[in-house]
């Protein structure tokens, strides 16, 4: 199975690498460095949530509250900041991730009590969250003029510049929480009893108990882990944007659900590769980045990405059935 993963994922920089020589034979201003500056930057913040949501998937569960919890969290933090004065990068990212856990706890807590699918829960759960804080925090929006300046100075930030004839392309800072959450993640997944607990649940959570693994606590660990992910995100997010708004970032959930499924994470959980997720995204940004430069409107993402998810949930069904096969298991 993980030689079948890897064949995947090489198709996948395939397809990337084809549609990007495309792109860039049609249009030539894709080649700027700065093109591929932008498109880093852009998927970074989704990247973040995608780590968090890929541990939940592989664990056979489901999140669509995540982009809610980012929201509350980076408001909630960055609302105090402001009201008390405080200027700290680390207390933001801190606060945020701390509220994102607690939110991501509620969300197991919920799901192993009312025994009800996760997709239901945190459906619900994701409207709840962006009640609350819309109703008993504050609804407003804040500009750059009254946010934080660490805010600023990050979003702002470059890990260096290259210049070039037609002046100068930085790598944004932001890539410094994504390559944080991608080796936790890691480290997590694979080098850890509680990575291998995640895995086992996914496959048979009646085995895995059986194998001495806790599902309860494995969930709420999986579920707190997406959360504390989406809040740093909800950081990035709003410094990247250099603003904070009570209605944005929820709504996109179901397309970093596709782009993590895109990426090789079956649905029904037990298998789902980092890297894999990390490809997924950058196909959806890619193609959102570029169409315009190709002549297409942006209403093509949606056909691409939707034709781009069926193929990929074709795949990971044929793959599954062949695992099945050769291992004698026979389903209706």
């Amino acid at each position: 199975m993980k030689k079948k993963l890897d064949q995947y994922q090489k198709m996948l920089m395939v397809i990337i690498i084809i549609y990007s020589v495309f792109v860039a034979l049609k249009n030539p201003q894709f080649l700027k460095v700065q093109t591929v500056f932008d498109i880093i930057k852009t998927s970074s913040t989704t990247m973040i949530v995608a780590f968090g949501l890929l541990v939940v998937m592989i664990s056979g569960g489901i999140d669509v509250s995540f982009m809610a919890i980012a929201l509350f969290g980076s408001y909630t933090s960055l609302y105090t900041m402001i009201k008390t004065g405080i200027n700290n990068l680390a207390f933001a990212f801190a606060l945020s991730a701390f509220i994102g856990v607690c939110l991501g706890l509620i969300n197991a807590l919920l799901i192993n009590w009312l025994k009800l699918p996760p997709f239901i829960i945190t459906l619900g759960t994701q409207n709840l969250f962006h009640g609350i804080m819309t109703t008993f925090i504050s609804d407003k929006s804040f500009g750059s003029g009254v946010l934080p300046t660490c805010l600023h100075q990050f979003g702002q930030g470059t890990l260096f510049k290259i210049y070039t004839e037609n002046g100068s392309a930085g790598l944004t800072v932001s890539l410094i929480p994504v390559l944080i959450a991608g080796i936790l993640t890691y480290l997590i997944l694979y080098k850890t009893m509680l990575g291998r607990g995640i895995v086992a649940i996914g496959n048979n959570e009646e085995s895995a108990r059986r194998a001495g693994f806790n599902p309860f606590i494995i969930r709420l660990f999986v579920y707190g882990y997406s959360g504390a992910l989406a809040g740093m995100m909800g950081i990035v997010y709003a410094a990247q944007v250099n603003a904070l708004y009570p209605n944005k970032m929820v709504g996109d959930e179901l397309m970093i659900v596709a782009a993590v499924v895109i990426g090789g994470t079956k649905i029904t959980g037990g298998q789902g590769k980092i890297f894999g997720s990390v490809l997924g995204v950058l196909i959806i940004y890619l193609l959102n980045s570029t169409l315009i430069l190709i002549g297409l409107s942006s209403s093509w993402n949606n056909l691409f990405v939707g034709a781009i998810l069926v193929i990929a949930v074709a795949v990971t069904s044929y793959q599954e059935r062949v695992k099945n096969r050769n291992h004698l298991i026979f389903t209706e």
